[in-house]
């Protein structure tokens, strides 16, 4: 016996196996990426008796072996390979009790790669109830292996099931149904071919392509005298395959399953009636993502307040405890402030996946993404889309993290990609003074104010990029994957607080060890270029503002150096480099900084307008008014006016300037490749409709 057997955690989506693999691996686990692909990965170690190991591997999500999905790619390739460090020892096959006949299809097929397996049935606590029996010995007998009854939600049947797994040389290899007897000829002449080849595999690794996309691994080489059959033989082939296991199981579960109908209970379909109706079914879900919107935007600022609070302090008491020099500025301007431009986002990021592994655990988000399908799916997206499209008006981070729920690639890529488009809070803070600066503050029919309705049209600009870019992205890329609107209705059920706070914990992690890194480093950078400069007028600032300015109190003095220090400072030069770009917008090289400046986090840019206009605090009545103030050096007008503030509003609407998120955006696609392409993109299309808008209105 190995000393540590490696087991796969295998099944439908909505079968519980999150649940099942939750109890059997504790707190004893990790989540992570396949090398070279986003799909997420979840392992963890489950203690056997006799001191015994099993490396639990919980893989995504799969309906059957013919991949339509990169999820289910995952699964077919490490199943068919021997060699992959992840080919299990044994396969547990988890099962939802109400789904049984569609569940056994992937069951049979598993069964038939001769990997030692085990059938798990879950949500046994739900027969009696549903009026379901099982006579278990019999299935055993006719599926040819062993079963676990377990309830996940009562902690019942587990312990049964590490036995199973302890002893799982004893398992029988053997199929339990031939279903290759629908082509005799094709089929002999297959094993002629390749005699010392699984039959059932051959025939997976031939039609994968048919399905999703090419499978490199030990394909085999096709001998000359063998028959090469058509997409559409092939396609014809996995139909007749289907209908013989689908008649097998059939066949079992009449002898094996009884279901009293009189003893189940009607709530679930009343219920689903109204969460999917054409009009209460929306009303009640945008009802509760506008409860989600609030928790994200409005309850997390409290404990947003206090991380910032107390990392402004422990820089403040870092700098008193050590002496200065640029190593503890280091610390306490670049490292520290860093560190807090991380974890200020775990309130958010949490609560976002509370509510999300609540509806998902509850079975209502299944709901959703029946009601949402049909929408979305015009524009490339999916039903899935929604939740990450309005949690990103809150913050793109944990809505980028919400599209793993997306199991298409492809519209979870587009997903991604558009998410940024959203109107987020960060943006807010430079909204409000633009419009406070450039539009009139005026009002129409006494209700709507000239303010309010641009700050309204703001948003919808954002919801009306991303939605035309997804359309746009959907025609371009040419990814291939399948579209099959393949919606389960799991029951509802009360969500399981445990699997609640492990899938939050895991999300948050996650974010603060993946992209966190990468947000630190690049506020360091950004520090360092804003700390230094490269000639004498940096490095003698105290001086020359000081001789310059002889009546200024200390205070003021401190804001003047601090603005002057800025403009030589290597940022400061970046600015100016910049002018001749961003000037055909309006702009002038003061503006440039706080562009530059403002990707690190685009709230970012009314503060260092703050320091550039050495105003000395940021409030924004205060800013505003010296903004207000500052005249164009080309025009002699004032130097925020309606042209320049519309500009500058168009332009922070479609620019990326969140290296927040581009991070997030690098982990989630596992490359550089598509935050590049977003930059640039949205970089080009917030410079592009920013001139056309100050051309026009000057």
């Amino acid at each position: 016996m190995a000393k540590q057997i490696k087991v796969s955690l295998i099944g439908n989506p909505n079968t519980g196996k999150t649940s099942v693999f939750n109890l059997l691996t504790g707190l004893n686990q990790q989540v992570g990426n396949y090398p070279g692909i986003t799909v997420e990965k979840k392992e963890g170690v489950c203690k056997l008796p006799r001191g015994v190991k099993a490396h639990i591997l919980d893989l995504p999500g799969t309906y059957s072996l013919n991949a339509s999905s990169l999820d289910e790619n995952v699964v077919i390739e490490i199943l068919l390979n021997k060699k992959d460090k992840d080919f299990p020892d044994v396969a547990i096959v988890v099962s939802d009790v109400e789904n049984l006949k569609r569940n056994l299809l992937l069951f049979t097929q598993i069964k038939d790669l001769e990997i030692p397996t085990i059938l798990v049935i879950n949500m046994a606590d739900r027969m009696k109830r549903k009026g379901i029996s099982l006579d278990i010995p019999l299935l055993e007998k006719e599926l040819n292996t062993k079963i676990a009854l377990v309830s996940a939600r009562k902690n019942e049947g587990i312990d049964e099931l590490k036995k199973l797994i302890l002893s799982y040389t004893s398992l029988p290899t053997k199929p339990c149904v031939n279903a290759l007897t629908f082509a005799p000829e094709y089929f002999d002449r297959l094993k002629q071919a390749f005699p010392n080849q699984s039959l059932y595999k051959l025939w997976l690794v031939i039609t994968q392509d048919v399905n999703f996309r090419k499978i490199d691994k030990q394909k085999p080489s096709v001998a000359p005298d063998f028959e090469i059959k058509s997409e559409s033989e092939l396609k014809r082939f996995q139909q007749k395959e289907t209908i013989k296991r689908y008649q097998f199981i059939n066949e079992v579960l009449k002898k094996g399953l009884v279901v009293d109908e009189k003893a189940a209970t009607g709530m679930r379909a009343k219920l689903d009636r109204v969460l999917t109706h054409k009009f209460w079914g929306y009303f009640i879900f945008f009802a509760i993502l506008l409860l989600i919107f609030q928790a994200i935007y409005d309850w997390s600022s409290y404990p947003m307040d206090l991380i910032d609070e107390g990392f402004a302090w422990l820089s403040e008491a870092t700098r008193s405890a050590l002496p200065s020099g640029p190593f503890v500025d280091l610390i306490t301007e670049g490292i520290i402030p860093g560190l807090g431009g991380i974890v200020i986002f775990i309130p958010q990021i949490a609560f976002l996946f509370l509510f999300i592994s609540i509806l998902e655990e509850s079975g209502y988000m299944s709901r959703v993404v029946f009601l949402m399908d049909r929408v979305m799916r015009r524009f490339g997206l999916s039903g899935k889309s929604v939740v990450p499209l309005v949690s990103g008006t809150a913050c793109a981070i944990p809505a980028v993290m919400a599209t793993r729920n997306i199991e298409n690639w492809k519209e979870r890529l587009i997903t991604i990609l558009v998410v940024p488009f959203t109107t987020c809070s960060a943006r807010l803070p430079v909204y409000l003074i633009i419009i406070a600066l450039v539009i009139p503050d005026e009002k129409i029919g006494w209700i709507f104010s000239y303010q309010s309705l641009t700050l309204m049209l703001l948003y919808f600009i954002g919801f009306g990029a991303a939605v035309g870019s997804a359309w746009l992205l959907n025609k371009m890329l040419k990814i291939k994957s399948k579209n099959y609107f393949v919606i389960e209705m799991p029951g509802y059920k009360i969500p399981l607080f445990k699997n609640v706070v492990i899938n939050v914990v895991e999300k948050t992690k996650a974010f603060v060890f993946g992209a966190g890194k990468i947000i630190l480093a690049i506020s360091i950078v950004l520090w360092v270029l804003a700390s230094f400069g490269p000639n004498e007028n940096f490095n003698n600032a105290e001086e020359i503002i000081a001789a310059k300015y002889t009546d200024l109190s200390q205070e003021e003095l401190d804001q003047k150096t601090a603005s002057y220090k800025l403009e030589y400072s290597f940022i400061g030069y970046a600015g100016k480099a910049i002018e001749p770009i961003v000037a055909p917008l309006g702009y002038d090289w003061k503006i440039g900084i706080g562009i530059i400046s403002s990707f690190a986090a685009r709230e970012v840019f009314v503060g260092t307008l703050a320091t550039i206009y050495s105003v000395g605090s940021d409030e924004e009545e205060t800013i505003k008014n010296r903004m207000a103030a500052e005249i164009s050096p080309v025009t002699g007008g004032p130097l925020f006016n309606l042209a320049s503030g519309i500009s500058l509003l168009l332009f922070y609407a479609f620019a990326m300037q969140c290296m927040s998120t581009l991070a997030i955006v690098k982990r989630e696609t596992n490359s550089w490749k598509w935050p590049m392409v977003q930059l640039i993109f949205m970089s080009i299309l917030a410079y592009s409709v920013a001139l056309i808008a100050y051309q026009v209105l000057k």
